[in-house]
């Protein structure tokens, strides 16, 4: 059956995009931020993911203020860059993986979440900027990725607790999954910043380590962080660190870190990067559908 390995958090920063894109890694300001993905990319040489589940946000690229899906899943073959403004970023389409999202995503609805459900889209640089650290300068991305879009644009997002949960069932759904696939869970955003207002450059290291230590182990703290904690003490876009959530409860009881990134600043922002590899994968069970064997079964069909 397929399995969850290993969980990665990282910032989607997109001027990272933007030196990644015009040889700008070695640069001084740069450099520093880049140097803490080698051992990644080396990992992920060697681990060689079959798929990724790649939870981001959209910046007004997929959705706009028409449409403001919670969670939406990406069921189709082929996703292109997105033209953010200045065209879109000279990197390859990403390669979906159908069979196993419109697995999970029956799953998360009989499991009493409700997706949006997304055949055709673009992505942008949520999704593009963490495939590029992780990998380098390819022809070909080296896995198929199944976006799961979250908004953390427009009030009110989703708490920290539903974020964990739904990573929970999706371990639930890809465990269910008769196909032998390694999966990984990658959640992308944050960490403290605030692009605007009087608060505008706001990062603050203490709150953001203290973060990173509680993605370690067995606490399941961080699920109960409230809305008012990230925009007080990370900024007003920090709270896209729910996302890193998702990652988290997917990965079962307790996790240890096989590697660690932290750097301020770039552009302002935050950047934190984790490699989490389940130590007990333990997931709870589905609170709607123990017990409901008509029901379990559909979801495993």
């Amino acid at each position: 059956m397929a399995r969850i390995t290993h969980g990665i958090a990282c910032s989607h920063i997109p001027v990272l995009g933007y030196a990644f894109d015009h040889g700008k890694e070695g640069e001084a300001y740069f450099k520093p931020a880049f140097d803490g993905f080698g051992w990644t990319r080396q990992f992920m040489a060697e681990e060689k993911p079959d798929v990724v589940i790649l939870v981001y946000n959209d910046h007004a690229s997929a959705f706009d203020m028409k449409i403001i899906p919670t969670f939406a899943i990406g069921c189709g073959e082929l996703y292109g860059p997105a033209d953010e403004g200045f065209g879109p970023r000279p990197v390859p389409p990403v390669e979906g993986h159908a069979d196993l999202a419109w697995h999970i995503a029956q799953s998360l609805i009989l499991d009493e979440f409700d997706m949006t459900i997304i055949n055709e889209m673009e992505v942008d640089h949520g999704l593009t900027v963490p495939l590029s650290m992780m990998y380098g300068h390819v022809d070909k991305w080296p896995t198929k990725v199944i976006p799961l879009a979250v908004n953390v644009v427009t009030y009110p997002p989703p708490s920290g607790n539903r974020c964990w949960a739904l990573g929970e069932a999706i371990a639930r759904a890809v465990e269910s999954f008769p196909e032998d696939l390694k999966v990984q869970v990658w959640g992308t955003g944050g960490m403290s910043h605030q692009l605007q207002g009087p608060r505008a450059g706001l990062i603050n290291k203490e709150w953001d380590n203290r973060f990173l230590d509680r993605l370690v182990g067995d606490t399941q703290e961080l699920r109960h962080i409230p809305h008012i904690e990230y925009l007080r003490e990370t900024g007003s876009e920090g709270i896209e660190m729910v996302m890193w959530l998702i990652m988290r409860g997917a990965l079962g009881k307790s996790t240890k870190a096989l590697h660690r990134h932290y750097h301020v600043p770039v552009s302002n922002t935050a950047l934190g990067h984790m490699v989490l590899e389940p130590v007990d994968g333990t997931v709870p069970p589905s609170p709607t559908l123990e017990g409901n064997s008509a029901a379990a079964q559909a979801r495993i069909a």
